[in-house]
């Protein structure tokens, strides 16, 4: 199904992944000097998969596109297994060069649009700590996602995994974002 769109900067489009699509989006991955080479890794996996479309996958990556059909961002996001109706992001990535352009908060809407034209309830998405993570602790708050977990160490010593969620059935945005960052300052 593809989605189009117009916004200020020109026309953009989000559409499923192409075969074409692996190695632009694995230079999005990689240019953003977030992601390390174990991560990068297991990026590519869940793309490779998608494009296989092996049976009992749930994964759907979606591509930012803009004129002449340049990826600018991407998302990956499935069902979780075992639950009812409940989704996690695996993944979303903006090419660095159109960071402030809200491409990050375009993909998500699209993808929370998605998951609740499937039936879906909530929305989970596992991120880092760490400083480099600090514009997606911040987009995720603005969109309305509260942290409802913490894993202390979870990646590595002084990386703790934060859990946002996000319940498409409530209205998560009554979270204060200012308190939430305020709580950000010890990462």
């Amino acid at each position: 199904m593809e989605k189009q769109v117009v916004h200020d900067a020109g026309l953009f489009k989000i559409t499923p992944l192409l075969h074409s699509d692996k190695e632009k989006i694995r230079r999005i991955i990689e240019n953003t000097g977030v992601f390390n080479i174990y991560e990068i890794n297991v990026a590519l996996e869940l793309i490779d998969s998608a494009l296989a479309r092996n049976e009992g996958d749930d994964y759907r990556i979606y591509c930012h596109r803009i004129e002449n059909d340049v990826i600018t961002g991407y998302i990956c996001f499935g069902p979780i297994p075992m639950t009812q109706q409940c989704f996690d992001i695996y993944w979303i990535a903006v090419d660095t060069k159109m960071k402030r352009h809200h491409i990050g908060t375009k993909l998500l809407e699209f993808a929370e649009s998605e998951i609740e034209s499937e039936g879906g309830r909530k929305i989970f998405i596992d991120t880092s700590s760490t400083p480099p993570y600090e514009a997606a602790r911040s987009l995720y708050a603005k969109s309305g996602y509260i942290p409802v977990a913490t894993f202390e160490d979870f990646y590595r010593p002084g990386d703790d995994k934060i859990v946002f969620m996000k319940d498409l059935k409530k209205n998560s945005r009554l979270f204060c974002v200012s308190e939430f960052l305020s709580t950000c300052t010890n990462y």
